[in-house]
């Protein structure tokens, strides 16, 4: 898995304190803290643990070398899904999703998928909203696919074309 090349069309891209790197299995303790601050569902150190030793595509989000976030992704012959992106709860607001997101799409592109997937709860408005403003958009929905309190909540498909 190599590093992302950077956008130097994005404003964050020119920022020396924020880099990515290959995620690896001894990230899993400091990506664990993150994950358990930011969902009330997390995913298990196995779940993780089970993606990079499938060799999925997973970058460690950096700010002055310390781990903000991540994403992992997932290839199968000309589609991507981008099975988990976050940025730690104190550092969201900032354009920093923003950035793992276009860095995940490029890393997709640059494998040869032709179009990316991804989920999103309908209580995230924030994920939403970002994602349609990045040119993904709503093909579906799975229904009773998040846990949730008192029972489970549907998820949003979307998906982005990367065809030109």
């Amino acid at each position: 898995m190599s590093a992302l090349r950077s956008d130097p069309g994005h404003a964050l891209d020119q920022r020396s304190d924020v880099t990515l790197r290959p995620m690896r299995e001894a990230d899993l303790e400091e990506v664990m803290a993150i994950e358990l601050r930011a969902y009330p569902f997390p995913w298990t150190r196995g779940i993780f643990r089970d993606c990079l030793a499938a060799g999925y595509p997973a970058w460690l989000l950096l700010e002055r070398g310390l781990p903000i976030g991540y994403g992992v992704l997932s290839m199968a012959v000309d589609e991507a899904h981008i099975l988990n992106v976050c940025v730690a709860p104190e550092r969201q607001g900032r354009g920093l999703g923003r950035y793992l997101l276009r860095a995940l799409v490029r890393g997709a592109r640059e494998r040869r998928a032709e179009r990316v997937f991804l989920e999103v709860r309908p209580s995230n408005p924030h994920a939403i909203a970002l994602y349609h403003s990045e040119g993904f958009n709503e093909i579906g929905r799975r229904p009773r696919y998040y846990p949730a309190h008192g029972g489970r909540e549907d998820a949003i498909v979307m998906a982005i074309e990367l065809l030109d």
